[in-house]
């Protein structure tokens, strides 16, 4: 007999029934009952939190998987999946795209994170999902010494006044009443602290445009901007979202001591791009070359030998240089300026001084233009025997004073020197207790050299009497007759 034999008959023996009783009670205990019944899955099962579900709040990096009709599907990583509204994008973004995203809640409906995208504003901001970093919008309500208060969702916040923008405002209650966007920089939920900030919103939205304007910005465009401030070396002017730097030697064809005395603060200028750096993030700005430049038609305004009226603009030590019109200088120089010797201009002329000079020289290329004051007058030793003579007594003006002694004008251009030994009877120690500059005197003409250019005068012998010179004798009375001598040997 086999052992499988002796197996089943010690069961038969041993156990009689057993395989049948079991495939009863089995029966009867599932009569009734289903397959999903019997393995639960009837019951409702809970839902475990997964570990990919990012339900914490916080900044959280996204891919935009897809865009919908309202909505953009973000890939959080893993099996997380998240929901953006698209109204909080400025432009429609692209498949592929990643940025930052705000937590807001977890949809368990839905199996979806609700997410804000980084920069747009939460609508349903509370204290529970507060977040630094977060964009909420509110109204300011009033003003203390520190800044400004805001109502954000009946949440009370405060800006410090630094936060406010990212130009200094010296009046800052003028932003009460104003609804604004502002970004949460600090909070405490206990306490109920709220801290927020505007400028950090202005700076990224101007970021932005300075991206933006970049791209759209070349050499050689013309824009319009707003001066935006005014410094020793230049102005910055806002081009709308950027700011670029007009330089003090771009503001006009004419020399600007200061960029003040050609614009201001608020100022909107029309300006040409000519240098765009978008590494460094540089503009290069000029206003002079967005006008007309004055020198292109110079030659045929003035041409050479043209008697004009110019002002005197700046005096150097070799000249002065005169402003025929906005944009055209020219050089009068040392030399040019009178007919006597004159050690600087500034014995002459003085800056904002409207004379009569003519064009020597012009050169438009170079821009480069010479004047002569002295003979837009004419030459006054021309015929200056004519006009005066030795012994006339005449009115003059003193013009200025030396050591040696004082300069008198008895006529436009024509300057004579009244030596110190002149000015008085008396020992003079010094030619300011004498005359003065501007004093009219009277002088006496002691000689006149016209090839020398020199003429001598006297003030203290100017109301002496000069007795008439005598007659010149005959020929035949000037020659003397010799005498005979006297007799006795006695000759008187």
């Amino acid at each position: 007999m086999s052992e499988f034999s002796e197996k089943d008959q010690y069961k038969q023996k041993f156990r009689p029934g057993a395989d049948s009783a079991l495939d009863h009670e089995v029966s009867a205990a599932l009569e009734g009952m289903s397959l999903e019944s019997l393995y639960g899955f009837d019951k409702p099962r809970r839902q475990e939190p997964s570990s990919e579900q990012p339900s914490a709040k916080g900044l959280r990096r996204g891919r935009i998987a897809s865009i919908g009709r309202d909505e953009v599907f973000v890939d959080l990583g893993g099996k997380s999946q998240g929901i953006a509204s698209l109204t909080q994008f400025d432009k429609l973004p692209t498949v592929g795209e990643e940025m930052e995203f705000h937590v807001e809640r977890y949809d368990p409906g839905e199996g979806l994170v609700v997410l804000t995208r980084k920069g747009a504003i939460a609508t349903n901001v509370t204290w529970e999902n507060l977040e630094v970093g977060q964009i909420v919008e509110g109204t300011v309500t009033g003003m203390n010494k520190g800044g400004l208060e805001l109502s954000i969702k009946n949440m009370r916040a405060f800006m410090p006044a630094g936060q406010v923008d990212i130009f200094f405002h010296k009046d800052i209650s003028t932003f009460i009443g104003q609804r604004m966007t502002v970004e949460v920089t600090q909070f405490d939920r206990e306490k109920k602290n709220l801290i927020v900030s505007r400028r950090n919103v202005v700076e990224r939205e101007r970021e932005l445009a300075k991206q933006k304007m970049f791209e759209e910005l070349a050499e050689g465009q013309m824009r319009r901007g707003t001066i935006r401030s005014v410094m020793d070396y230049g102005a910055f002017v806002d081009l709308g979202g950027v700011d670029g730097l007009l330089h003090v030697s771009e503001m006009s064809y004419r020399r600007v001591k200061h960029p003040a005395e050609v614009v201001k603060v608020g100022d909107a200028v029309d300006v040409k791009i000519i240098k765009v750096d978008k590494e460094a993030g540089k503009i290069s700005l000029s206003l002079k070359q967005a006008m007309a430049d004055p020198w292109t038609h110079a030659a045929e305004q003035y041409p050479v030998g043209t008697a004009i009226t110019a002002r005197v603009a700046r005096i150097e030590g070799f000249g002065a240089f005169l402003e025929a019109e906005e944009g055209i200088e020219g050089l009068l120089p040392v030399s040019e300026i009178s007919w006597q010797r004159i050690r600087h201009p500034s014995d002459v002329l003085k800056e904002g001084d409207t004379v009569r000079v003519v064009v020597l020289s012009l050169d438009p290329v170079q821009k480069r233009m010479t004047f002569s004051l002295k003979q837009a007058g004419g030459d006054p030793w021309a015929k200056v025997e004519e006009r005066f003579a030795a012994n006339m007594v005449v009115n003059g003006k003193v013009t200025r004073t030396a050591d040696f002694g004082a300069f008198v004008e008895l006529e436009p251009g024509l300057e004579v020197l009244v030596h110190i030994s002149e000015l008085a009877p008396q020992r003079v120690r010094a030619v300011a207790d004498v005359v003065k500059p501007g004093q009219d005197v009277r002088v006496r003409i002691l000689e006149v050299d016209k090839e020398k250019r020199r003429i001598s005068l006297s003030i203290r012998r100017a109301e002496e009497t000069v007795a008439p010179a005598p007659s010149a004798p005959a020929p035949e009375a000037a020659k003397s007759k010799k005498r005979p001598p006297l007799r006795g040997g006695l000759d008187f």
